[in-house]
C-alpha cells in the first residue's frame, strides 16, 4: 500500500483517526472533523508505533496498518477458528488473557490463534457444556463473558494453579458445602467410594455424598459431581460441563469455572478419569483409584474454596 502522511485526507484518513480514537490516542478534533491527517494524527501514530514495537515514523505504511487493525478488534467481533494463516490481533489476545487466568492453558499471549490456542478452547467449551468444535464464536464469548468476575483484574500469565490445600482449609471447604458426588461405570464408581471415604476421614461434618445418579442427589445439594472413565469425543456435545483430570495443577481453576459456567441449579460437572481404552484388563489398579481419589479431592476442596454458588 502507498503510505499514509501528514497532508492526506479522505476515507482512510479518517477510519486511521477512528481506529487510533478507538485506541485513547488523542486526535485533534478539527483534523476529525476534516478528515485531514495533521500534526496531532501524525503524533499519535507515532505513539502507536512506537507503543507497538514498529519502526519510528509518523506515517501509516503497510506494517502500521496490519498493526493497528489487529489491535481494533474486540473479543466477539468476529469468529475465532484454526486456520493457516492464523487468525491475529487483540481479540484473540484477549482470548488468551482470559483462558489462562480460567485454567485453560493456551502458552505464552502472543495474539496468534494456533494449535494452543484452539486445545484451550475445546477445553473450555467442554467444561460449560456447549459443542467443543474449538471454533470460538458468540456462545463461547458469552460463557467467556458471565465469567468476568472470576478473570476481570487478574494478571494472564497462567495457567494459575490451585491445588495442595492444606487440611484445616479442606475440612473447612468440606463442612460449608452440600457436594453429591456419583459415576457412571465401575472404575469411576470405585474412586467415587474413595473420594467419600477420604472427605469423611477428614471431617465429621463433611457434607460431601455419594449418591446413586445425578438424579438421585438430595434436594439440598449446591453442586454435584459426576466422574466417568467413558470415552467422551471433544465432538460430542455434552450435556453438561465437563474437565478432565489430566493436568492436576489446573484442575481446581478448571473445574471451578465450570461450575460457575454451569446453567442448571445445582450445577452438574462431569470428570473424565484419564484410565485408558484397556482399563477393564486390570491395568488399571487399586493404587491408581486411590491416587485419583487423593488428587480429586484435593481439586475439590480447592475449586470450593470461597466459591459462592
Amino acid at each position: 500500500m502507498e503510505p499514509i502522511k501528514e497532508g492526506a485526507t479522505g476515507a482512510a484518513v479518517e477510519d486511521i483517526q477512528e481506529r487510533l480514537g478507538s485506541l485513547g490516542y488523542t486526535i485533534d478534533a478539527t483534523e476529525r472533523d476534516e478528515k485531514t491527517f495533521g500534526r496531532s494524527t501524525a503524533t499519535a501514530v507515532a505513539r502507536f508505533r512506537l507503543d507497538h514495537g514498529l519502526t519510528l515514523g509518523d506515517v501509516v505504511d503497510a506494517a502500521t496498518w496490519s498493526a493497528l487493525v489487529d489491535e481494533s478488534y474486540q473479543l466477539g467481533d468476529r469468529t475465532l477458528y484454526l486456520r493457516l494463516p492464523n487468525f491475529h490481533g487483540r481479540d484473540v489476545r484477549q482470548l488468551q488473557e482470559r483462558l489462562n487466568i480460567l485454567g485453560f492453558s493456551c502458552g505464552e499471549v502472543d495474539g496468534f490463534y494456533g494449535a494452543h490456542t484452539e486445545a484451550a478452547v475445546k477445553l473450555f467449551q467442554e467444561s460449560v457444556g456447549t459443542l467443543a468444535d474449538g471454533m470460538a464464536f458468540p456462545d463461547t464469548f458469552d460463557a467467556i463473558e458471565r465469567l468476568k468476575h472470576v478473570w476481570g483484574g487478574k494478571p494472564a500469565n497462567g495457567p494459575h494453579p490451585t491445588g495442595n490445600m492444606g487440611f484445616a482449609r479442606a475440612a473447612n471447604v468440606l463442612e460449608t458445602f452440600r457436594i453429591s458426588v456419583t459415576a457412571d461405570d465401575p472404575i469411576s464408581r470405585n474412586v467415587a467410594g474413595r473420594v467419600f471415604n477420604l472427605a469423611h476421614a477428614t471431617s465429621d461434618a463433611c457434607g460431601l455424598e455419594l449418591v446413586d445418579s445425578v438424579d438421585a442427589a438430595a434436594t439440598d445439594t449446591q453442586a454435584i459431581i459426576l466422574l466417568s472413565s467413558a470415552v467422551h469425543p471433544l465432538e460430542e456435545a455434552p450435556s453438561m460441563g465437563a474437565v478432565v483430570l489430566d493436568d492436576t495443577d489446573t484442575l481446581p481453576r478448571r473445574l471451578r469455572t465450570a461450575l460457575q459456567g454451569a446453567r442448571e441449579v445445582p450445577p452438574v460437572v462431569r470428570i473424565d478419569l484419564p484410565v485408558g481404552k484397556d482399563a477393564g484388563d486390570g491395568t488399571f489398579t487399586i493404587g491408581d483409584a486411590q491416587t485419583f481419589a487423593v488428587l480429586l479431592l484435593d481439586a475439590i476442596c480447592a475449586a470450593f474454596d470461597g466459591l459462592a454458588l
